[in-house]
């Protein structure tokens, strides 16, 4: 029945601090949909911080919807009930405005599957006047939106603090202007960081490779990508709290955003420059309210340990009678009191990302961290009484050979000696990932390592370390990993495939829809991309030139590092 579900969103509303609720017809609505469970998006800082630069407008009433568990989505669909949205209940598709925060590919998806539940022309093309406009942000729709393209009416690049205001803005201004759909697009394609795919039609020659973007003669070449300069103007903290996250009973406070460390592999390193991070007077105000809700603080940035006052920042929130959690660290940069406040929070397992087990692996990524650092972080965390270690492996990077292979098994060994040379019996756990090469980054260009090669290895290590008392292995199947690789890297031909997917039953059915439609994914897969081919996210401007990554791309053949951003630095064109 549908009041049961709607007893059941109010249900969750009534159990989490913060929330804002607007009656119906106080401010014009606006949805913000996270494509995955309220467990897992709830978790999503950067869903928090929209969600209240939207309801802080006064004319917006901005209400959340989630992913519903299988049960409820079923119940959904023997009711024939359109998904509700948390706050008010209210059906999706009344919404004139749905946006949607993509983080991660495997929630293309869900996405589609939310729409059609939502009773949502699935279709942009299909939408008529007066039907809600669908916006994605989020790193998937910064990185390469084009297997959504089908699908969505605009996307935002990079950051959305800024360009949101400006994008509603826009749209409200546009509607008592009485513009119609195309012109309003149209509008909304001016505001730099708004990309809007039908106006960039690609087309393709005869060997499936795009050749060109037939682009509508007012909009923009190139959509540059939105970067809050200032982090300072905005909140960077939990809005709303609720225990039902992946972070339970933990107040996210942002302490940095971007990262200068040029990892070749990350995209978040490229398209987040430059690093900016937060006052300690700011982040002190956050943790005043964190006390206030006698939460953990959960701090958060790509490299915590980066954060120039962390020591301080430690002792502030030891001293307010708070514990705290932090997202990411860094071996060669973790301090003594870093650590010994993990320790005195209660933490057990200290994580560290050494992403390969040999040195000339890591200068090919630019992972500029050695085993010294390794063992220097596993001594301090033993020393503070941390027991358990995990470390944060890829395999099938690029120039990958088999000693590469062999001494991810020698360092899982010597570090283990160590801890127990320590008189540490810990854990000592290896998440280990096929490596996904993405847009945006010198490993744009490059084919995947096929799946057989990368079974083959992540089984040799599993293997190996299986009868080594106290370590133990974590292992993603490749699967999964190469359909998000052929969304990563994909064009607006996987739309149609999408649709298939969801259509037929999901992730399950991709096989099937592949098929149907007579896509190979090895040509996303495998093959090299030539330095002069038109890529797919060619639309999009990172701040960089793409000679930039092919430069780096150069130093990693070499085998070279890239020093860290630093003051001044001009090397790849954002600071200028």
């Amino acid at each position: 029945m549908t009041w049961q579900l709607k007893e059941r969103l109010q249900k969750i509303v009534a159990t989490e601090q913060g929330t804002m609720k607007y009656a119906p017809g106080a401010r014009s609505p606006m949805a913000l949909v996270y494509p995955n469970t309220y467990h897992v998006g709830m978790s999503n800082l950067g869903l928090h911080i929209i969600y209240e630069q939207i309801n802080s407008r006064g004319d917006t009433a901005c209400e959340r919807l989630f992913l519903p568990d299988k049960k409820t989505f079923d119940e959904y669909i023997r009711t024939n009930t359109p998904l509700l949205t948390l706050e008010n209940q209210l059906p999706l598709y009344e919404f004139p405005l749905i946006s949607f925060a993509v983080s991660f590919e495997m929630d293309y998806f869900n996405l589609l599957a939310i729409l059609a539940a939502g009773k949502v022309p699935l279709l942009a093309a299909d939408r008529q006047e007066g039907e809600p406009l669908v916006i994605i942000g989020g790193p998937c729709a910064t990185f390469n939106p084009e297997p959504l393209a089908d699908f969505v009416d605009a996307c935002i690049i990079g950051e959305g603090e800024e360009v949101i205001q400006e994008f509603l803005d826009c749209y409200y201004d546009s509607r008592k202007c009485g513009l119609v759909r195309e012109e309003l697009l149209l509008r909304l394609a001016q505001i730099e960081g708004v990309y809007v795919p039908r106006f960039y039609q690609p087309r393709y020659n005869e060997a499936g490779l795009i050749e060109r973007y037939e682009r509508h003669e007012a909009a923009p070449v190139r959509v540059n990508r939105r970067y809050v300069k200032d982090l300072g103007r905005y909140s960077g903290q939990t809005v709303i709290v609720t225990a039902d996250t992946e972070f339970k009973d933990m107040y996210l406070i942002e302490v940095a955003r971007g990262c200068g460390r040029h990892c070749r592999f990350c995209m978040a390193g490229y398209c987040f420059r430059n690093p900016r991070v937060r006052s300690l007077t700011q982040i002190a105000e956050g943790v005043d309210k964190a006390k206030a809700f006698r939460a953990k603080v959960g701090l958060m940035g790509a490299a915590i340990s980066d954060y120039p006052e962390i020591d301080k920042l430690c002792q502030l929130i030891l001293a307010q009678g708070l514990t705290l959690s932090v997202a990411s660290l860094r071996a060669d940069s973790l301090t003594a009191p870093l650590v010994e406040a993990l320790a005195v929070s209660g933490h057990r397992t200290i994580t560290l990302a050494p992403e390969a087990g040999s040195e000339r692996m890591r200068k090919i990524i630019n992972k500029q961290i050695s085993n010294e650092h390794i063992f220097q972080a596993v001594k301090a965390a033993v020393t503070a009484g941390i027991p358990h270690v995990r470390l944060y492996i890829m395999v099938g990077l690029p120039e990958e050979q088999e000693q590469d292979i062999e001494a991810i098994v020698e360092m899982a060994e010597q570090i283990k000696l160590y801890m127990e040379s320590l008189g540490c019996n810990g854990m000592l756990t290896l998440s280990i990932n096929p490596f996904i090469p993405k847009p945006f980054t010198p490993f744009q260009w490059l084919p995947m390592a096929a799946m057989s090669e990368v079974a083959a290895k992540l089984k040799y290590i599993q293997t190996a370390l299986k009868k080594r008392k106290g370590i133990e292995t974590l292992i993603e199947q490749p699967k999964e990993a190469y359909i998000q690789s052929v969304l990563a890297r994909g064009d607006r031909r996987l739309g149609q495939v999408l649709l298939a997917a969801v259509t037929k039953g999901g992730v399950k059915a991709w096989r099937t829809a592949l098929k149907t439609y007579n896509v190979d994914e090895d040509f996303y897969l495998y093959r090299f991309r030539d330095e002069a081919e038109v890529l797919p996210w060619d639309n999009l401007h990172m701040g960089f030139p793409m000679s930039y990554l092919l430069t780096e791309y150069r130093q990693a053949q070499a085998e070279k590092y890239t020093l860290p951003c630093s003051a001044g630095c001009k090397r790849c064109g954002i600071c200028k």
